[in-house]
């Protein structure tokens, strides 16, 4: 744990009772309706600005024109398909983003639904790589109350009348949602986020005398492969009567039949109310996709109790031709606070028709004494058992495994949301509270830490029920039997109790090396143990860059899931080792330079998973030749070693050695010179991919450093210990290497070129050092070392923009003022900063490492930002304005929680220097010829 006693000269604090009346917490103050006492706050009245993308320079512009005209082709040529190019920087959405996010809805893989702080529903994820911002308008929770003796009335959606999406015009003969009563303002309402979970207290809106907590619950809980899968969530409603006449209280959940942009109007839709035995009542939605995506099931419901009394209304429309209109739904909960119980036998209804929006609600209705209270559930579920990616590939996802493919699979969702959210907020409690008791903490940390998980839900997650597949590819005998030989006896002497030996295993795990051409998912054989596998899952680089579990990002951002849920983590290594030792011969033109190569390189780590037809056809992102970059390889292999120490699954371990051999391997084409170390090649071949890098560069040349020493460290554990003598001598001689061209008495230059950014600092040169003491392996530097690169990183690329209160500067020149270089040189990128804060955490630098992540929340999360929660960007410029926003790499922040609390197994790892247990043998002559670089 961190210190005692370095948060104290600046705290953050916003209790609750700056939101919420004292008076009105203590009436909640029981089944944790009331919110809790860390949180991200804000009023329902907040306005929710527009947020202002960054722009390129004239001269980056120019630089960049080529490549703008190649992309805008590729775009089209795409489009020509039907299909979407990964990065898109030309079409716009209609809806331009806002500040107006708040918690998604559900668990992971199954698709998602945003929800704003003010209550809308956005941001919808339900098909594979697409997603609709708008939200849709009809979907609201609304109250309707009357009072003994009939002098007190009130009906009201509950979310602020002023919403822009409601539009500017109402029309007073307007027979849809606006002829609903929009008359909150939300001065007295208050939203409180605590990912999954949220609160929304109505502090005596609309009725004065009626206090009102909505509970938010999402079934995201770590460690728990089952629940959270689940496309399902609960909104829990405490009702706190304070006035002396009993109230008869109404509440009604009105949903589109609609996956948000639309699609409502596509016609073909169908409503049909359902009714279990135990209480649970709704309405089933079924919605019949577009362009032959897979149909998706909505299902609202309440929970009848003694007390309350639940009804439906299986169908409604918003315009005038409706059986049923809004407006006339709206005067019948108006005037009766419920609809008839005959329509539970209605059946199904029509299909809608094109054109048509077809609508649903369910309304749950009780009465609250004097100075009593009340609580009533709804519950939210989709139901869309097939996952389709555009190029042909379908899979179950993950829920279907437990609840089957029936498109009513849904109702059985909202039941079990209904009758399972306690635990879940148990489980929710009981992983929440050891951190947020910790008073070493920062406040704004704490939440913070919490919220950034969004992105796990809201990412475009998909984790589908299928077991690791091996690929549809012919074998290469050579590689394989190549491969056998690089695991020696000690390895199957420790796995000697299993049926098979390690080389058996490897023959199984690796894929081979030939040229893809096609495949047929009935073709692939399923592997592994059906209770222990946890399927695949993927989720994007960012919802505008459409591409899977991008691997440099992914760098940054894994923390969270070996944290959270490991099993999921050590798949996606899996699925990255299979791929390493997989080649695809398919010719793919670089936008970049115009040039042409194949898609997948066999020992390349590849950028990604894919895009339109993952696992199959990796490497979606084409602006450069990614099997030319100098910092995936590396990252690979340190992910790896980090996961197999956190865990100590020797088994995982064993089926990625030999991807991990090869990936060391191939990068020996890139030591030109002998020295141990990898030269960049004077393009932006790294995760930073506008900024160009001549020769040794700190990024990679540490990512290189840390890998040879991870890499020696696993071969050791695994028995390779020719291997582990082999990366041990490139250790020895390239570290020398790297502090002699790189290090200046400071910090470590940026490359070991001439350009005029040559020696900017970076606040990224020591990720590779982050990953070593992540690992428990001996340091790369000296401390003093160490110490003084980030102290001058904090002092420059930190404290020297705005004060510290905007996170770390990409790069900063020596004379302190910003590298402009390009567009990636002048910005800020989140996920970094809290990789960075990880960095000095590891380093005994804890109070620095605060205020650097601390400049994240006030840019981007605090009142005074600019905006960025619940979707916070891959980067902004000086002045506020995003790149990319709902980015993968800003969980790092969970990087940051590993340093905190390191596992057992890190922290008791040998005190004795790993490098010191490899002895190395005598070599005649010195060095071998392929371990001085030669070819």
């Amino acid at each position: 744990m961190v210190s005692g006693n370095i948060f104290h000269c600046r705290k953050n604090s916003w209790p609750p009772q700056e939101y919420i009346s004292k008076s009105t917490l203590q009436l909640f103050d029981y089944d944790s309706s009331a919110p809790p006492e860390q949180a991200w706050r804000r009023r329902l009245n907040s306005h929710a600005n527009l947020l202002k993308e960054f722009r390129v320079t004239f001269m980056e512009a120019i630089k960049m024109v080529r490549l703008g005209i190649r992309i805008w082709s590729y775009v089209r040529e795409e489009a020509s398909h039907g299909r979407k190019a990964p990065i898109d920087p030309f079409t716009r959405e209609s809806c331009k983003p806002s500040a107006s996010q708040g918690v998604p809805l559900g668990g992971m893989g199954s698709g998602s639904i945003s929800r704003g702080f003010r209550g809308e529903f956005r941001q919808w994820q339900i098909i594979p790589s697409l997603c609709e911002a708008s939200p849709v308008m009809a979907n609201q929770f609304s109250i309707f109350i009357s009072r003994e003796g009939g002098n007190k009335n009130f009906a009201s959606v509950l979310a602020p009348g002023q919403h822009e999406g409601l539009g500017s015009s109402r029309k007073p003969d307007d027979q849809g949602i606006s002829s609903w009563g929009w008359n909150l303002s939300g001065q007295h309402s208050t939203y409180h986020a605590l990912f999954p979970r949220a609160w929304t207290v109505y502090d005596g809106e609309p009725d004065p005398e009626l206090k009102i907590s909505c509970r938010q619950i999402s079934p995201f809980v770590p460690h728990n492969y089952r629940e959270s899968s689940l496309p399902a969530a609960v909104f829990v409603y405490t009702l706190v009567n304070t006035g002396k006449e009993r109230a008869k209280v109404s509440l009604l959940f009105t949903w589109a039949n609609s996956i948000g942009g639309s699609s409502h109007l596509s016609g073909d839709h169908v409503n049909e109310p359902f009714k279990a035995e135990d209480g649970v009542s709704g309405v089933l939605l079924y919605h019949k996709t577009a362009k032959g995506n897979p149909p998706v099931t909505f299902a609202i419901a309440a929970c009848e109790t003694q007390n309350v009394n639940v009804s439906v209304l299986p169908s409604f429309g918003l315009s005038e031709g409706s059986s049923t209109t809004a407006k006339g739904m709206w005067s019948k909960m108006v005037k009766d606070g419920q609809f008839d119980q005959e329509n539970f036998n209605s059946g199904p209804s029509m299909p809608s028709s094109p054109g048509e929006t077809l609508c649903a609600a369910v309304a749950a209705s009780m009465w609250v004494e004097p100075h009593g209270k009340c609580t009533v559930a709804f519950s939210l579920a989709w139901s869309s058992p097939k996952v389709k990616f555009v190029k042909g590939s379908t899979f179950n996802r993950r829920y279907t495994k437990f609840y089957g493919t029936s498109e009513k699979a849904a109702a059985d969702l909202a039941h079990d949301a209904l009758t399972h959210y306690n635990r879940w907020e148990e489980e929710i409690e009981k992983w929440q509270n050891p951190i947020l008791k910790d008073e070493t903490l920062p406040e704004w940390y704490k939440f913070t830490l919490f919220n950034e998980l969004y992105f796990l839900v809201a990412g475009g997650t998909i984790w589908i029920d299928s077991p690791l597949l091996s690929s549809n590819m012919r074998n290469d005998q050579d590689r394989v039997r190549e491969l056998e030989n690089t695991v020696v006896k000690e390895t199957e002497d420790k796995m000697s109790d299993r049926k098979r030996t390690v080389v058996e295993r490897i023959m199984d795990s690796t894929c081979d090396s030939a040229v893809i051409t096609g495949h047929d998912p009935a073709d692939e054989k399923l592997s592994g143990d059906d209770d222990a596998d946890v399927g695949r899952f993927l989720y994007l680089e960012g919802v505008e860059y459409i591409m899977w579990c991008t691997y440099d990002v992914h760098f940054y951002a894994s923390f969270a899931l070996l944290e959270l849920f490991p099993k999921i983590e050590l798949n996606i290594q899996r699925d990255f080792a299979r791929a390493v030792l997989c080649e695809d011969g398919r010719k793919v033109k670089f936008l970049a330079e115009g040039n042409w190569g194949i898609r997948k390189v066999y020992g390349a780590v590849p950028h990604d998973l894919g895009t339109h037809d993952p696992w199959h056809e990796m490497n979606a992102y084409n602006i450069h030749d990614t099997s030319k970059w100098k910092d995936l390889n590396p990252k690979f292999v340190l992910q790896v070693y980090r996961d197999f120490a956190t865990t100590g699954d020797l088994e995982f371990g064993v089926d990625v050695w030999p991807a991990v051999r090869a990936a060391m391997e191939y990068m020996e084409q890139f030591d030109r010179d002998g020295d141990g170390l990898i030269e960049n090649d004077g393009f932006p071949d790294q995760t930073y991919d506008t900024w160009t890098v001549h020769g040794v560069s700190t990024y990679c040349g540490c990512l290189w450093l840390a890998a040879l020493q991870a890499a020696a460290a696993m071969a050791l554990d695994l028995g390779d210990r020719e291997f582990a003598e082999k990366c041990k001598r490139k250790f020895l001689k390239a570290k020398p290497a790297f502090e002699e061209k790189l290090w200046n008495g400071t910090y470590f230059n940026y490359d070991s070129g001439s350009s005029g950014n040559s020696k900017s600092i970076q606040a990224d040169q020591l990720a590779g050092q982050w990953y070593t003491a992540s690992s428990g392996l001996p340091p790369l530097f000296e401390d003093s070392k160490i110490k003084s690169a980030l102290r001058k990183v904090y002092d420059f690329n930190v404290m020297k923009v705005k004060g510290g209160r905007m996170g770390a500067v990409n790069g900063m020149h020596p004379n302190g003022k910003v590298d402009e270089t390009c567009m990636q040189s002048r910005e800020v990128w989140t996920g970094v900063t809290y990789g960075l804060a990880a960095t000095m955490i590891l380093a005994g630098m804890e109070e620095e490492a605060f205020a650097t992540a601390e400049g994240i929340f006030l840019a981007g999360w605090s009142e005074d930002g600019y905006g960025y929660w619940f979707q916070t960007p891959e980067a902004w410029t000086m002045d506020g304005h995003y790149r990319s926003l709902m980015y993968m790499r800003p969980l790092a922040i969970w990087g940051m929680q590993y340093a905190i609390n390191r596992p057992k197994a890190i922290l008791e790892a040998p005190k004795i220097n790993i490098m010191d247990r490899i002895h190395l043998s005598p070599v005649i002559g010195g060095y071998s010829h392929n371990e001085t670089g030669g070819t």
